[in-house]
């Protein structure tokens, strides 16, 4: 995906705060869910979206499914934003 998926993505602010949380490490769907003190249901669309967006992948360990932050895109994103530093590149 594009960084203008990426910026949709992270237009609502409880999308930017699963990211917060995902900062610290992996973390099931029931932690999220837990920690945010949303329904199942919104943390299954917020996470669909951001998956979508390829800001955050899943792996699957026994029977439980991690989530956390790919950080290539965030890297991606930064070099990006570094653009409007006003710092001349040589």
């Amino acid at each position: 995906m594009g960084l203008a998926e990426s910026f949709r993505a992270l237009a609502d602010p409880q999308r930017r705060d699963m990211l917060l949380l995902l900062r610290q490490g992996c973390c099931t769907a029931g932690k999220l869910s837990e920690r945010l003190e949303i329904s199942p249901s919104a943390l299954s669309y917020h996470l669909k979206t951001l998956k979508k967006a390829d800001m955050v992948t899943e792996y699957k360990e026994k029977n439980f499914v991690y989530y956390e932050l790919n950080t290539s895109l965030f890297d991606e994103m930064m070099l990006w934003f570094q653009q409007f530093s006003g710092e001349e590149k040589v």
